[in-house]
């Protein structure tokens, strides 16, 4: 049996999915709440510019994987329109309940999956866009998602990642310190939950760097990848294209 890591912990791969799924079935009520915490409001930001990126038109499909709380969606069925469809998906049914709930009270009736982005339910060549925010880091086997994403993408579609990534050197030590010393106390201030915050801040440091991440994204068949540093490399917004 292979190992594989869970923040700075190493775990048989078989028990990472179930220890990730109890980390956002633990966060997911205050998920949104921790989120504008964590980045200051900043995530908004942060999707927008990859939707921006993104080339979506009216009238496209749209999957959105790891979507959870159906921020990415709810910009998304903005750009497609009425003409065309954005698919909800996540693997945790409780990160994925938060997101259909906010989705049907704005009046949306997108089609909601629940499944493992290594494994996705839907046919070769088929979107004009996979997104997937906030949710990579997660993945057990990033290299067989990634080759996924790229499989249900029409030739010409593009793969859409959002995730943290390498911060910038003069950066690096003040956000180590935020990371792990405060970001665990907000955790347990308002969710009640610090161990779930730290292995947060932990999968961050075990995530790919943008340059390898490229090289991944490129492996599994992409093309044309580059990468949108923002807020100092805090985050970054890759894009590939399927040809």
């Amino acid at each position: 049996m292979a190992d594989t890591h869970f923040g700075f912990e190493t775990v048989a791969e078989e028990a990472k999915a179930k220890r990730v799924a109890g980390v956002f079935t633990s966060v997911a009520g205050k998920y949104d709440v921790m989120n504008d915490l964590m980045s200051a409001g900043l995530h908004r930001v942060w999707k927008r510019f990859a939707v921006s990126i993104s080339g979506v038109r009216e009238g496209q499909r749209v999957l959105d994987v790891a979507g959870g709380s159906a921020d990415l969606s709810q910009l998304f069925l903005k750009k497609v329109g009425s003409s065309g469809q954005v698919v909800l998906t996540d693997i945790n049914n409780a990160m994925l309940r938060v997101g259909r709930d906010r989705l049907f009270d704005q009046g949306h009736t997108t089609p909601v999956t629940q499944c493992d982005a290594e494994h996705l339910p839907f046919p070769n060549d088929y979107f004009d866009c996979v997104s997937i925010a906030f949710g990579l880091r997660n993945v057990t086997h990033k290299d067989v998602a990634l080759r996924e994403m790229q499989r249900v993408l029409k030739p010409g579609g593009r793969l859409i990642v959002l995730e943290f990534s390498k911060v910038a050197k003069p950066l690096e030590k003040i956000y180590g310190l935020y990371s792990f010393k405060l970001l665990p106390k907000i955790g347990q201030f308002i969710a009640n939950d610090a161990d779930s915050y730290r292995y947060l801040a932990e999968s961050i440091r075990m995530h790919p760097g943008q340059e390898e991440l490229q090289k991944m994204m490129e492996e599994a068949g992409l093309g044309k990848v580059e990468y949108f540093n923002m807020t100092g490399g805090v985050v970054a917004v890759h894009r590939g294209y399927k040809y």
